[in-house]
């Protein structure tokens, strides 16, 4: 890099440190404006600057998309801010919402389960928050009761989210023939492959390896069509299912 190039990568990085500074950005922002000239200042360009200069959707969703790449905690952060700040149980939702991206299950299913008292203990975002933390941390026998009241709730306990969360349960508890049910119902019916790639898996360990290669064949061909923007989390359900029928 030239001497007057140089210069001017200075001042870029320089201004770019100033407002984050200004409008309280994180700190990490400023090792990452120095020490990455210039990709670091236009990284923060795309991910701070310009969503709050033009405010298109096709703008703010890549600034989204850098600022999760690069601060995969900052939601969590704010959210456990405002729940110590005002422990209401829609921020405690957020917590444990933010939690359970992360895989910290343990926090999930601990807010959760703090927010679901009192006039709440029945609410269907709070039960299936809860039976999806304990299914994750594999407690099968204690998620399946949360599950069962939640399908006494009306159309929230029977969507294809629940019915693929009830399918993990019956497999977890050994109760393979109701778990081949849900997983063929709802692994059918959930957006995106994670129902054909959690089903496709299903059957690879209970020993359907010529069914489950079927459908592995199915996710490539579907994956193949689907928009390149969907396609890397299509790719994890892919490989989920690949990985268990190896």
């Amino acid at each position: 890099m030239s001497l007057s190039l140089f210069g001017l990568s200075l001042i870029f990085s320089i201004g770019l440190c100033v407002h984050a500074v200004r409008t309280g950005q994180n700190y990490f922002w400023l090792w990452i404006i120095l020490l990455f000239q210039p990709l670091g200042g236009i990284v923060y360009l795309v991910a701070i600057v310009l969503p709050g200069v033009m405010g298109g959707p096709t703008v703010r969703k890549a600034g989204e998309a850098a600022r999760e790449t690069l601060d995969p905690t900052r939601d969590y952060r704010r959210a456990k801010a405002d729940v110590d700040e005002t422990p209401t149980v829609h921020n405690r939702m957020r917590l444990a919402s933010a939690a359970g991206e992360l895989g910290r299950w343990d926090e999930a299913e601990a807010q959760y389960r703090i927010a679901a008292q009192g006039v709440h203990a029945e609410d269907p975002a709070l039960m299936s928050g809860l039976a999806q933390s304990l299914t994750e941390l594999g407690r099968f026998d204690e998620a399946l009761p949360v599950l069962e009241r939640l399908r006494k709730e009306g159309d929230a306990g029977h969507t294809p989210q629940i019915g693929l969360l009830l399918a993990r349960v019956y497999e977890g508890l050994g109760r393979l023939r109701e778990a081949d049910d849900q997983f063929r119902t709802a692994g059918m019916q959930v957006p995106g492959l994670e129902g054909l790639g959690r089903y496709a898996a299903f059957m690879a360990r209970s020993g359907r390896t010529a069914e489950a290669r079927e459908m592995l064949a199915e996710i490539d061909r579907r994956l193949a069509r689907t928009n390149p923007r969907f396609q890397r989390e299509g790719r994890i359900w892919r490989d989920l299912a690949a990985s268990a029928i190896r």
